[in-house]
């Protein structure tokens, strides 16, 4: 089949590889200049399948409304009048029962681990370079109500497959020796082996030479305005590029646009609950001298991660919820580079560190939407929100195999 990709974002271009290598005609539609500019650029750099406890979970009321008003919290709503927030709030109350929670850490466990092999296998395919390290990623806690509810988080995760184990504050610092300046702070951790960290930018800007090599057409500079329908069929999309606009058509249209996909979906009357989380991120240069850390950490407590690539560090994290606002917070910034220091104060960066932002496509469980929409070939995937990264390789995979008329290798929620 010919297939229109909306989104050159790591999901857009792992499911244009993924839908490429099943037999079909690819190409793949985005605004910007070149893959992977947007949320894809400079996020934490993890494969986590450790990170599978979402935000909505029994604790997240409370920690929200302690955090009400603090301009560096890691969690922080503005508040505003936003329809759409307020509808995606109240979602995303109702899945903080403990239920809900373990339904979501079992979907995203199983989609995660399902993600990571799919990329293990395609980077011994392919040898694709990203500035990988595969020494796992280690969460530390420096406040003991913290640690004590990840214990019970590590045991939920065991249980549907993720070998997080709980360690002590020396462990942590065995694992990562950097952390000996810090070791007065911590009182514990959780260790997953398995998992990874890389460039996600770096990785999709490959990809997408691979796709490109191999036949993959890609369109940048170019927006979609709108799609095209007749009866319960997109028929075609209207593109605008250099400024004159263009209807293209296809056999099946996905829409991987991230945060912006139900910005395109709403006039087809589909209403998706994804919101954009905005998330900060610093990259550091380092110095040969630096004591930085090699192993990927996690400070939950302050929804951070530390991952490092090549002779960079990336400190990201915090999720700030003000619609599609893309403007850097200084005291944000600020707060990433404070904690950072507390944690390595021997760093020696090269240079001022590079703040970013990017808006996360967030569902209210972390479930991400992935299959057919309500329009017979129309399909999705979007809403993963801090996993995009983690769960991209799977998420193309499975839906290659919907529009190949497969069933997945993994099970996924009906959308």
């Amino acid at each position: 089949m010919r297939v229109l990709i909306f989104g050159a974002g790591v999901v857009g271009v792992s499911s244009a590889w993924y839908l490429l290598k099943a037999g079909h005609e690819v190409t793949v539609i985005d605004r910007q200049l070149a893959a992977g500019l947007e949320t894809s650029f400079a996020n934490g750099g993890q494969i986590s399948v450790s990170h599978a406890e979402p935000w909505s979970n029994p604790h997240a009321p409370l920690r929200a409304l302690s955090w009400m008003g603090r301009e560096n919290a890691p969690l922080l709503f503005r508040l505003r009048w936003d329809p759409a927030l307020f509808d995606w709030g109240l979602r995303f109350l109702r899945e903080c029962t403990p239920q809900r929670t373990r339904a979501n850490i079992r979907d995203i466990v199983s989609l995660a681990l399902y993600s990571r092999s799919r990329l293990q296998a395609l980077r011994d395919e392919t040898s694709i370079e990203y500035d990988h390290l595969e020494r796992g990623i280690l969460h530390v806690y420096t406040d003991r109500h913290e640690f004590a509810a990840a214990v019970e988080s590590a045991k939920v995760l065991r249980e549907f497959g993720c070998d997080r184990q709980t360690i002590d504050a020396d462990e942590c610092v065995a694992i990562e020796p950097a952390l000996k300046a810090a070791r007065p702070m911590l009182v514990g951790g959780d260790y997953t082996a398995a998992d990874e960290s890389g460039d996600a930018h770096c990785f999709t800007r490959n990809l997408a030479a691979l796709c490109s090599a191999r036949g993959v057409s890609f369109r940048y500079d170019t927006t979609v305005e709108r799609l095209l329908t007749e009866g319960g069929r997109i028929t075609g999309a209207l593109l605008k590029a250099s400024g004159a606009s263009k209807v293209q058509t296809a056999d099946a249209y996905v829409v991987a646009l991230g945060s912006y996909t139900p910005l395109l979906l709403r006039p087809l009357g589909i209403r998706l609950p994804v919101y954009p989380a905005k998330g900060y991120s610093a990259t550091v240069a380092l110095a040969d001298s630096s004591v930085a850390p090699t192993v990927a950490l996690t400070d939950d407590g302050h929804k951070l991660v530390f991952s490092r690539l090549g002779q960079r560090l990336r400190i990201a994290g915090t999720a700030e919820f003000n619609g599609y606002n893309t403007e850097l917070n200084s005291v944000r910034c600020q707060a990433l580079m404070q904690r950072t220091q507390q944690f390595f104060p021997d760093l020696r960066p090269v240079d001022d560190p590079d703040f970013w932002c990017g808006l996360r496509p967030s569902t209210p469980s972390n479930v991400p939407f992935i299959g057919r929409s309500t329009f017979s070939n129309l399909y999705l995937n979007t809403g993963h929100g801090t996993l995009g990264w983690t769960m991209a390789c799977g998420s193309g995979s499975a839906l290659a195999d919907i529009i190949s008329g497969r069933s997945p290798e993994i099970g996924l929620r009906r959308i």
